[in-house]
């Protein structure tokens, strides 16, 4: 059983509260009530915590970091104070706050999302990372009794879009807090943790290489001439296979003496001497291995989607009678509060018949109500395969006897890249299941772009090294001369890791926080949002809206972008900010009959809809306010190029009748075809995703506006948004109960 999972026995705190009230107790509880002996880097990490140090902890998926973090919130439950549990993404919180309720009990622990507030005042309280960064700037009087905050995955530190949220929390928590950083393993823990130490005082540096079950690593590959796929060994040792290292010489050779022969002889030559297994022929062998159940971990949701389509067609069945009925009533679970026309659109009837034959899909594009679903039959043994992207490798505590890797490369800015050693550690951590497995296993399929001696190069790689990519926002800058004098923000920023790293790696380029903290100052001063060192009422406004395009949301609000506009309207133009066009085709939505598949583009008049409730005059009125938007926009960025700062990113319209049309109370049916319409095919779960985002932000919209009237607008749209199959699924009661019940 997980460690993550195995925290303590359920409800126990409710009798033994009294009875444990010293440092000593509170320990000897906690390990007795395991029920197994903690591994020695957990008990390191413990005594850390006892002598009162924060901790670094990087360890493999799946090792029990999350048993550190228990420890520390049970010293602080037990000391009557407040504990914070940050995850970088929305479904982690909500299993993690599903474990802490079945453990403490729903009135002792909070939520807190984006789009959820559950009992914020509760002594422990799970959140994203982001909220935290919210309550730290806003000063918020939560953190008034808070002791202890873990930040869980923080090697998120280094996502070039939002990494800079880790430091910016651990750099202005109060002094009294505690904190228990958990990370995959990285290469420089050391460095990470001496920055910490430089920041939050005494710091541990707790490292495990080890896995806690031991991982086979194969290649699938069909050799011509075989009826059967086979898998062959990837590693002996530490090095490449002899048999991969000899099926790289042929495969070479074939190549070589492909490319010097004539056209007749080349097709001679052209079939190799292995290929890649094909997908129903690979599950036929990991079925035949008893390999199953695998997660299949392929980078593109429609190929996601493609396989399982493909496995039902070939007739794979992993399922009995028993299990496909478990099945139904998990999926109907889910899906109860969808109507029929919601589950038409969804596809339902096409997913739910793939799930009964032990075949599913797991990504973004997918409804929440879908992905949760196929994480609980998966944790219910009830799946043999998962095709999944790899956000499902990232945190969501779904293991599998076996992950696959369909290809050793994957898309990354202008082209294919090949997997990095920490990409390949972070999807292959999910193979093995502590308790349920004496081995994990790794496969890779199979491909000529990656010969066995690359494979095998980066399967023992060491980790990747851990870079900052903070960079101050225009939120943070006026908050920061909101509180502090200008020699105050100027040292607060140079006690950011990116800093830290600059000093210690002077070859670096780029411009540093202070640079660029001086530099977002000139664009604010040129806006009127500072005078000196002092804000403007345009800079306080600023400094209360937490978003990526906070500045150009600000200036739509001083240029009365919203002036006298319906919700709907409002709706439609805030979209701009939340909406970017994915580089390639989504899921297939399920348009009705006479919905139209063209895409729109810039400058290109919307297709109207029947059904969509708007209106030619509200269609006109939502253009010509989103293209003042579009300007605000084009007005920043000039500033910020001669300020040789990154731009902000354009607003995006794309969306925006859909939006409209989905607050005005138009079916699910009729908005995915305006959207469709509009900007080409869109996952429901992107829709569903950009809903929520907007939700959030005409919240904040209407908290910060000045004219009431747009503020009670906002409100209206909050409600009129979040509807059916927007609030379907997300719902932390459904997974109340620990996998395993103690």
């Amino acid at each position: 059983m997980s460690a993550d999972w195995l925290l303590f026995h359920r409800h126990w705190y409710r009798q033994a509260f009294e009875e444990v009230t010293t440092p000593e107790a509170v320990k000897e509880r906690f390990l007795h009530r395991l029920g197994f002996p903690p591994d020695p880097f957990q008990e390191e990490a413990i005594d850390a915590l006892d002598r009162g140090s924060n901790v670094l902890v990087t360890a493999p998926t799946g090792s029990g970091k999350t048993l550190i973090a228990a420890y520390g919130i049970e010293q602080a439950f037990r000391r009557g104070g407040t504990s914070f549990y940050t995850t970088p993404l929305k479904a982690l919180s909500n299993q993690k706050f599903a474990e802490f309720v079945a453990t403490y009990g729903r009135e002792c622990v909070g939520l807190l999302t984006g789009d959820t507030a559950i009992n914020p005042e509760a002594p422990i309280v799970v959140m994203t990372t982001e909220v935290l960064r919210n309550m730290l700037l806003a000063e918020s009087h939560h953190l008034n009794r808070l002791e202890v905050v873990v930040l869980d995955e923080v090697h998120f530190l280094q996502d070039p879009y939002r990494g800079g949220v880790w430091e910016e929390v651990l750099i202005m928590c109060p002094t009294t807090v505690r904190f228990i950083c958990l990370s995959a393993t990285v290469s420089n823990a050391g460095d990470l943790g001496r920055w910490i130490s430089s920041v939050r005082g005494p710091t541990e540096v707790i490292v495990e290489h080890d896995r806690p079950i031991r991982l086979h690593h194969h290649v699938a590959l069909h050799r011509r001439g075989e009826y059967e796929p086979e898998l062959v060994d990837l590693l002996d040792g530490q090095r490449p296979s002899a048999e991969g290292l000899r099926l790289d010489g042929l495969v070479r050779r074939s190549i070589d003496q492909r490319r010097g022969s004539s056209y007749h002889q080349n097709r001679l030559h052209s079939t190799l001497p292995v290929a890649s297994p094909k997908r129903a022929a690979l599950i036929d062998l990991l079925d035949a291995e008893e390999l199953l159940p695998a997660i299949v971990f392929i980078f593109s949701r429609s190929a996601c989607d493609d396989a399982v389509r493909q496995c039902v067609r070939f007739g794979i069945r992993l399922t009995n009678h028993e299990q496909r009925q478990r099945i139904v009533e998990i999926a109907e679970h889910h899906v109860a509060s969808l109507s029929d026309d919601d589950l038409s659109v969804l596809g339902y009837d096409e997913w739910l018949d793939a799930l009964c034959c032990g075949v599913g899909a797991h990504h973004a594009g997918l409804v929440p109500a879908f992905r949760e679903a196929v994480e609980q039959c998966l944790q219910a043994g009830l799946l043999g395969v998962v095709y999944a992207t790899e956000t499902l490798a990232l945190g969501i505590n779904v293991p599998a006897r076996t992950t696959v890797i369909e290809r050793f490369s994957k898309f990354a800015g202008a082209g294919r890249t090949t997997l990095t050693s920490g990409e390949y550690a972070q999807l292959t951590g999910r193979a093995g299941r502590r308790g349920l497995d004496d081995e994990g296993h790794a496969v890779t399929a199979f491909s000529t772009e990656s010969t066995f001696a690359d494979m095998a190069r980066i399967a023992v790689a060491p980790s990747p090294q851990l870079r900052s990519s903070f960079k101050p926002t225009y939120n943070l800058v006026c908050n920061l001369i909101r509180r502090y004098d200008k020699e105050t923000a100027q040292e607060i920023l140079s006690k950011s890791f990116a800093a830290w790293e600059a000093k210690k790696l002077p070859v670096q380029k780029g411009v540093g926080p202070a640079a660029q903290l001086e530099r977002r100052f000139s664009v604010l001063q040129s806006l009127h949002y500072a005078k000196g060192w002092e804000l403007t009422e345009r800079g306080l406004r600023l400094g209360r809206i937490y978003h990526e395009c906070d500045l150009i949301l600000s200036e739509a609000l001083e240029h009365g972008v919203f002036v006298d506009a319906e919700p709907a309207v409002i709706v439609g133009v805030l979209s701009s900010l939340v909406f970017e066009r994915r580089r390639a085709k989504t899921t297939k939505v399920h348009v009705p009959k006479g919905g139209s598949r063209k895409s729109g583009s810039k400058g290109q008049k919307k297709r109207h809809v029947n059904g969509d409730r708007l209106g030619g005059s509200r269609r006109d009125e939502i253009d010509f306010r989103a293209e003042e938007l579009v300007i605000i926009g084009e007005r920043i960025r000039l500033l910020e190029e001669a300020q040789g700062l990154h731009r902000s990113r354009l607003p995006e319209p794309g969306l925006a009748t859909a939006m409209a049309s989905w607050v005005r109370g138009a079916s699910f049916s009729t908005v995915m075809e305006v959207a469709s319409a509009d900007v080409g095919e869109i996952a429901p779960g992107d829709f569903v995703r950009s809903v929520k985002q907007l939700a959030d932000l005409a919240g904040q919209v209407a908290m910060v506006a000045e004219d009431d009237t747009i503020a009670d607008a906002c409100r209206r749209s909050v409600e009129a948004l979040l509807r059916n199959v927007v609030i379907a699924g997300g719902s932390v009661a459904s997974t109340a109960n620990p996998p395993f019940a103690l």
